[in-house]
């Protein structure tokens, strides 16, 4: 846990103070996403079922504003749904960069909270249930992005 820890405070950075001053900040958060990628399949826990303390986030238009102030290149994005249905049931829909970074960002703040008033074994679950229904599409469209906008 405390290696995923590392990585989600790498993250996290961008959303928690404005103007970051950090070389190559789309590398940086490119580089971390893909770490914390890769720590989803190595999850391992203990189910129980203790009834925890919910996590509580009031930061959101906080996150959103510090975000935008670290990516200011950030915009809107095409995106196809259902690639893998060829033509006839393929949708074209459109995402957000600051937006995937701030959802991911509540998503691992969450995980960290569980992490740290919880159980470790509450936030290793919490992460991989939040990671395979939400934060996965963020980290794939944020990173698709960043490979179309630099090439």
């Amino acid at each position: 846990m405390d290696e995923i820890i590392e990585i989600i405070n790498e993250v996290i950075k961008y959303g928690l103070s404005p103007n970051l001053k950090i070389e190559d900040s789309e590398k940086d958060i490119e580089n971390n996403l893909i770490k914390l990628y890769s720590k989803y399949f190595d999850i391992n826990y203990e189910f129980d079922n203790t009834d925890y303390p919910e996590f509580e986030n009031e930061h959101r238009q906080n996150i959103i504003s510090n975000v935008t102030s670290n990516f200011p290149d950030f915009s809107i994005y095409h995106e196809v749904l259902n690639c893998h249905k060829f033509n006839k049931e393929a949708d074209n829909a459109m995402g957000h960069a600051i937006d995937d970074i701030s959802d991911i960002i509540i998503d691992l703040l969450e995980i960290k909270w569980r992490s740290e008033n919880n159980r470790e074994q509450d936030a290793l679950w919490f992460f991989e249930l939040l990671f395979k229904s939400h934060t996965q599409q963020h980290i794939l469209s944020l990173l698709n992005f960043i490979k179309s906008k630099n090439g």
